[in-house]
This record gives C-alpha cells, structure tokens and sequence, in this order.
C-alpha cells in the first residue's frame, strides 16, 4: 500500500463560471489555467501520481505544450489513472478537500464524486471531496481563488512493475 499527496491552486479570472471535480459551477468569476483550471482533479492528479512515484502533473502534462491548452481535467485524470494501472497499482481511495470561501459549492459534490468515481473505475463511496471556507483568511478568504488538497490510497496489483 502507497499514499499520495496532492495540492493545487489556481486563481479566479474574470470569466462566468468554472469546471471543479468535471462539473460546471456557475459563478461571477472563472479560474485562471493552461488546462480547464480544475483545481479538484489536479490535486487528485498530483495525490495519485505522487502514490506511485511518478513525478507530478506538470512533468507529464506540461503548461508550455500547447497541446494542453483547455484541455478537460477529466482527460487528464484518465491518463494518470492509467499510468497507475501500468505501474501496478490499484487506487483504494480518494479524499479531497475543495477550500473557496465563495461560492458554495455543497450541491455540486454528489455530481463531482461521480464524475471521478465513474473516471478511475471506482465506486463512488470510494470518492470523498469535502468543502470548506477559510473563515474569510489568506487568499481563499478575499476570494482571490480556490485550493485542493488530496490524499490517495493505492495497492500493488502486482501486474506491473512495483517497488
């Protein structure tokens, strides 16, 4: 069994609305990125490549490959949870917490935890993402952007090369 630990953040850019964990949330303000700035599935991206001692999002998906530019969070965690599967791994879990003082994001979860179940083949009570506020502190607070925090749980398959 291997952990992993992803963080991401991205900044808010004018713009109406922005894709959090595949979902579209409506919002007077959109998040600034070279992919669709999911902030949720960049975190899990990073949380499941770090479990498996591939590097992070940006070494294999690069912000100066112009071939990335807008590209769907959602492709990207497929890749990666391919790459997991041909490393030998197996994903246990996924917890992930959204931080964004605004907006409120609660009716949006049940849709985010199955479009990332439904992505890495798991069942959804296998997927928590939790939101929370910063209770008005650091940039989350003054509504400058979001943050992601992820950890994962994977497991030799042993049909790949572990270890």
């Amino acid at each position: 069994m291997r952990t992993g630990l992803g963080y991401d953040v991205h900044p808010f850019s004018p713009g109406e609305g922005f894709t959090l964990g595949g979902v579209r949330v409506p919002f007077d303000k959109g998040l600034k990125g070279h992919s669709d700035a999911d902030v949720l599935l960049h975190a899990i991206c990073d949380a499941l490549l770090g479990a498996c001692a591939l590097g992070d999002l940006g070494t294999h998906f690069p912000d100066t490959d112009p071939s990335y530019q807008g590209i769907s969070s959602l492709r990207l965690l497929e890749t990666v949870a391919k790459m997991v599967r041909d490393e030998g791994f197996a994903v246990i879990n996924i917890d992930s917490t959204i931080m964004a003082q605004r907006p409120r994001l609660a009716g949006f979860i049940p849709q985010m935890v199955d479009k990332i179940a439904v992505t890495l083949s798991l069942p959804a009570r296998q997927v928590s993402v939790k939101a929370t506020t910063t209770e008005g502190l650091g940039f989350v607070g003054r509504c400058e952007g979001i943050a992601c925090l992820a950890v994962t749980m994977v497991r030799s398959t042993s049909l790949g090369k572990t270890l």
